[in-house]
């Protein structure tokens, strides 16, 4: 995940919709089914989805009252501390 992909996105929902990266995860996941790609294009989706998740996660935690830098703060250490757990 990138912090700055993640800051990018939190602003878009901001300014637009959350559903507009939901149809876009759908959309990416769905092309994820074609045999024909090759594994680091995959990567690439992979990585595009789990910063649209992130994003998510992170607007979820301002509409409950975070603050924005808060809100990614708070995102990033539960991240960091999943990796750190693996």
């Amino acid at each position: 995940m990138k912090l700055p992909v993640i800051k990018h996105l939190v602003e878009f929902i901001a300014q637009n919709d959350q559903d507009y990266v939901l149809e876009t995860i759908e959309t990416l996941e769905a092309l994820t089914e074609v045999p024909s790609l090759k594994d680091e294009e995959l990567d690439v989706i992979g990585e595009l989805i789990s910063n649209m998740y992130g994003a998510i996660e992170v607007d979820k935690l301002i509409k409950a009252g975070a603050d924005r830098k808060e809100a990614l703060n708070s995102f990033m250490q539960r991240v960091l501390g999943s990796i750190d757990k693996s």
